[in-house]
């Protein structure tokens, strides 16, 4: 089956969980490969299974090189030992949203633990990533802002490692569902910060002001940290380089002395968070 039509498939199983972004209505069918909501608006399906919410031109910093280097370091397993703490945190055949999910590779490694899952971002390359894997989630182009989805369809969103929006999270989360947000903590990849920033304020990181407004946000919080080493294999040691936002305050020569000296481990250092019954319902 074409990938337009696994996604042409998913809208006509799943067409309630969407909204139009100009008028904010409820999409009310699907025809032939588009959208349709009641007031005439349609969005076309790409040829990759994707729609395209945006309702204005974005540039994204992560671009398809850095996101590639990114998909590969996961693949290779950088963040599995916190993914199957999420696994374990995950409603049993829920209807799961990935926030921010770049290239795919976390929501496709959970995937088969959501009866439903979509993804989306704000970068179509990542995006366009995303589908070249073989997946059963639907992915999408959109704004965090203006989240193109009814209220109260999904049981689960997971956060990881993005930026949140908790107003359109309490819009669009059933009374009962919860959020998993993962954030890193100060030892979060402490040896490539050291490596490039010795001696500087950017080679500490704080989480207090994320960690704090996740708790204002929500009645019920509990949090777990996750901490352990991941052996880098060296194939892989410039991917995990480039495919962090880290690499971008570098000067070429801090990156180009790092990919020379390279190093055997690397430490991942998160909180693991759950949040329910959000104060702005």
């Amino acid at each position: 089956m074409k990938k337009i039509e696994r996604g042409q498939q998913f809208l006509r199983q799943h067409l309630n969980l969407f909204q139009c972004p100009v008028c904010h209505e409820a999409y009310h069918a699907v025809i032939e490969n588009s959208l349709s909501c009641p007031n005439g608006h349609q969005l076309d399906l790409s040829k990759k299974g994707t729609l395209y919410f945006l309702q204005r031109q974005v540039q994204s910093e992560y671009d398809a090189a850095m996101l590639a280097s990114r998909r590969r370091i996961l693949q290779a397993g950088l963040f599995d030992g916190f993914l199957d703490v999420v696994r374990e945190k995950l409603p049993k055949a829920g209807v799961g949203l990935d926030v921010g999910c770049g290239e795919g590779t976390p929501l496709h490694k959970l995937e088969a633990d959501l009866k439903t899952a979509i993804g989306f971002d704000i970068s179509k390359a990542g995006v366009n990533l995303a589908t070249q894997q073989d997946t059963a989630a639907f992915f999408c182009v959109a704004d965090l802002a203006h989240l193109p989805f009814n209220a109260a369809t999904f049981d689960v969103i997971l956060n990881i490692f993005s930026p949140s929006n908790y107003r359109e999270f309490a819009r669009i989360m059933r009374p009962d569902a919860q959020v998993i947000k993962v954030i890193p903590n100060t030892d979060y990849l402490s040896e490539l910060r050291q490596a490039l920033f010795a001696g500087d304020r950017r080679a500490v990181y704080s989480n207090e002001k994320v960690l704090a407004h996740f708790k204002e946000s929500y009645r019920q919080v509990t949090a777990q940290r996750v901490r352990y080493q991941f052996t880098i294999p060296p194939e892989n040691f410039a991917d995990l380089v480039l495919m962090t936002p880290l690499h971008w305050q570098a000067t070429p020569e801090q990156l180009q002395q790092l990919l020379a000296q390279t190093f055997p481990q690397i430490t991942v250092d998160v909180t693991v968070l759950i949040g329910a019954q959000s104060v702005l319902d």
